[in-house]
């Protein structure tokens, strides 16, 4: 009766789902913001056992006070420690981060004093990996000057940027001074090495010194107490003996260097390999991935021309190519369903007006439910896209019942308008009914718990939509089209098309009234065989391969190498180069970053960028063609996965699927460690077993003698920072640039490192000011 008014609001659930599509986020999966936070802590030159004990279980005790924590694992490797704890999910994630920040300065007391920061933490989704990497690289300029560009440049302007949650450098060189000293010099001159610090630390000062205050102008005083390159150190006076100054050059070499010369990473392409900084940008939860990318790479012009022309700037990586194009697939089989389904109706009722009647259903109710996402904070993802394909064959039965009754009338004489009204007041319970019974399908899937009723909400809530929008359709827009364009029944003469419908149908028809009656002369042979098929359903349920998602091809590939335990630096870089040239030998990749240096200190890592889908096979394939070739160089293993799509727990390992050993006696857990992983070896359809303790790396054990120390007037405190000094890599100052904080490094030269006899040269200062040697104590 007021076709106008339904006419706009149909208009207006256009309109609103129109702008609901444009604005809606772009993902390959919905939001899964799993509660996750990882504390991260490091003391350079600590043993594994020294960050487990003195910096992960404090921070571990108090951790396990917060509330909502579902599990909490960490690793502890040399110098560094990482903390993961998975919250449930009905615990708010900025509530976490700020009891976590209370747990950290409550045990910060119970954690050394000489750590050089506190305890950081950072929120995780597992459900996210870089979107984006970037390579930084030079042949000509040092990587500390190109990491200075890649951090403060680079790194902090796309930080900036909306939708960009942070960004990881890897293989990071940021600059540093490194005194390293000569420890037969420090005996010669009988020199304390603690006296080096203290000099270090005296003589490198950026303290505040006033203002000088005048009748008429003030003026700020400054000095020249900072210290900001190894030159400037050479001629720092130590000490003094027999009345002529010992200089921190005559005690070593202090050279420009970088915090952590034991990491290094590279650019490789089929047929170069180059030192080179990566950016791994992370986008915010709920923000559109395809936006975010777009962002950044509009503004790589702009970064080309603030950096020296020397300095090369890739993209290694971008996710939002996979995205754009498994959502395009998408959006074409929706498409696609849509004409179907219009075919579909147009063959069966071979009436034009007749089929654009309920087709109308379709529009309406998909556009529509972009409007519902939009203000349910959905995006346009997988799961979401196969929602609105699957309700493609649920919304339009609702309008194809509306509509075969409203004929119904129309062929007993009613007039269009008369036959509508009637039609609809007596099938519209039934609509109501199908339309609810339908929605209750998914109710369930609505009110699922866990990792997997977060993966599958936007799922249940899409369709559940469209089938009630659908039902809001089919019960105004319609009947009122019906009464509108549908035409008194009349004698006309079909073509040939037509015709031959109509004989298919009927044939069709007949062959369904044979069939029928067979099927209920032969009742029991009928159960019978349904019997069949059920079993056979529960036997093929029972030995389909089960996972969580299916292995998706991003064109990326991850692959994790582990050198011995106790590698030198030097010998895992020459593996992993080894590996690197293995992998350039592949005619499927493009290009990779390969990094060493992270964890334990013998990792190493490779993100592989591979080459457009139609010009290779799926990950999986090229992953076991790799295998054995990447694992026949000795002295290096190579793990390789085709990373999933959700990650839950936060972290990243060698192998996608991990068991927890727990224990309050470690040395039962790890002999039942080394078992266990003995026995899943043997064990067919397992590959790439490995563990996480290493325990059989090289150690020196030195053993004080408290005794003579306390009678010599040196406590074990002064032994371990004498050693720690020497071959802790310590940091004892800062220098402050107008950019960055820069550190300087105290340690022995290189060629003492390995050599027992230097500790036997270390003097260390007794509180009566005689300097005793370690060897002595």
């Amino acid at each position: 009766k007021r076709p106008v008014m339904t006419t706009l609001v149909m208009l207006a659930i256009l309109l609103f789902g129109w702008i609901g599509y444009v604005q809606l986020p772009v993902s390959d999966l919905p939001n899964v913001d799993f509660p996750t936070i990882v504390v991260s802590a490091s003391l350079p030159g600590a043993s594994p056992q020294t960050m487990s004990t003195a910096v992960a279980m404090p921070l571990e005790r108090e951790f396990s006070t917060i509330a909502g924590v579902d599990s909490m694992t960490s690793a502890s490797s040399r110098g560094s420690t990482s903390i993961t704890m998975q919250f449930n999910l009905s615990r708010d994630i900025d509530a976490a981060a700020q009891d976590v920040q209370a747990m950290i300065s409550k045990a910060g007391r119970d954690l050394p004093r000489d750590l050089p920061a506190p305890p950081s933490f950072r929120k995780v989704n597992p459900a996210d990996q870089p979107v984006l990497f970037l390579s930084v690289s030079s042949s000509q300029l040092p990587l500390s000057e190109v990491n200075e560009y890649a951090d403060t440049i680079l790194g902090q302007q796309i930080s900036t940027i909306s939708g960009v949650a942070q960004v990881d450098i890897y293989g990071a060189q940021k600059y540093a001074v490194r005194a390293q000293l000569n420890p037969l010099a420090l005996a010669a001159r009988r020199v304390g090495i603690d006296e080096v610090t203290n000099a270090i630390v005296a003589g490198n000062t950026n303290h505040p010194v006033g203002v000088l205050y005048g009748d008429n102008e003030s003026v700020t005083l400054e000095t020249n107490g900072q210290l900001t390159k190894a030159a400037d150190y050479k001629p720092l006076i130590v000490t003094y003996r027999n009345g002529a100054p010992i200089r921190l050059g005559d005690l070593g070499r202090v050279i420009d260097s970088v915090e952590n010369d034991k990491v290094a990473a590279w650019i490789n392409t089929a047929d170069s390999s180059t030192r080179s900084i990566t950016l791994a940008v992370l986008r915010q939860p709920g923000t559109n991935t395809i936006k975010v990318v777009d962002s950044i790479r509009a503004l790589l012009p702009n970064f080309r021309a603030q950096i020296p022309p020397s300095i090369n700037l890739e993209v290694v990586f971008d996710r939002s190519e996979s995205i754009r194009a498994s959502v395009n697939e998408v959006k074409f089989t929706l498409k696609l369903t849509i004409m179907l389904v219009v075919l579909v109706i147009f063959l069966f009722l071979r009436n034009f007006s007749a089929t654009v009647i309920p087709s109308m259903a379709l529009p309406m109710s998909v556009v529509g439910t972009f409007a519902l996402m939009y203000l349910l904070g959905f995006s346009l993802d997988n799961m979401s896209m196969m929602a609105l394909t699957l309700s493609v064959g649920f919304v339009v039965d609702d309008a194809i019942v509306m509509l075969e009754n409203i004929v119904r009338h129309v062929e007993r004489g009613e007039s269009p308008l008369h036959a509508s009204l009637a039609g609809a007041r007596e099938i519209g319970f039934t609509i109501v009914s199908m339309t609810l019974s339908l929605a209750a399908v998914f109710i369930p899937v609505l009110f699922m718990g866990g990792i997997l009723g977060r993966l599958l909400h936007e799922f249940a809530v899409t369709i559940t939509s469209a089938i009630l929008i659908s039902g809001f359709v089919s019960l105004s827009l319609t009947p009122m089209m019906a009464s509108r364009f549908l035409r008194p029944l009349r004698e006309v003469r079909h073509g040939f098309l037509y015709s031959a419908c109509e004989r298919t149908f009927n044939g069709m028809l007949h062959v369904y009234e044979r069939t029928l009656a067979g099927v209920m002369r032969w009742r029991f042979t009928t159960l019978a065989l349904s019997g069949l098929v059920l079993a056979a359903t529960v036997y093929l349920f029972y030995i389909i391969p089960k996972g969580f998602l299916p292995s998706e091809d991003t064109g990326q590939m991850v692959v994790m190498t582990e050198g011995a335990q106790g590698i030198g630096f030097d010998s895992l870089v020459k593996h992993q180069q080894k590996l690197s040239a293995t992998m350039q030998q592949s005619p499927y990749v493009e290009r990779f970053m390969s990094a060493v240096g992270i964890g334990t200190g013998n990792m190493g890592r490779m993100i592989v960028r591979l080459k457009p889908r139609d010009q290779r096979p799926h990950v999986d394939q090229i992953i076991q063609q790799l295998r054995r070739p990447l694992n026949s160089e000795p002295g290096i293993q190579a793990f390789l996965q085709n990373p999933p799509p959700i990650r839950v727990g936060g972290m990243m390992t060698k192998s996608q699927y991990q068991f927890t050993l727990q224990s309050p006696n470690t040395k039962e857990m790890y002999a039942s460690a080394q078992e266990l992983q003995d026995r899943l070896q043997t064990l067919p359809g397992l590959e790439d077993v490995t563990s996480d303790l290493q325990l059989k790396s090289p150690q020196v054990k030195v053993e004080i003698y408290r005794d003579r120390a306390a009678a010599l007037g040196i406590t074990a405190a002064q032994i371990e920072d004498a050693l720690n000094s020497s071959y802790g890599a310590r940091q004892i100052s800062t220098i402050y640039a107008p950019n960055n904080a820069y550190r300087v490094i105290l340690e022995l030269a290189d060629e003492y490192q390995m050599d027992s006899g230097a500790l036997s040269k270390l003097y260390i200062r007794s509180t009566s000011g005689a300097l005793v040697p370690l060897s002595a104590v």
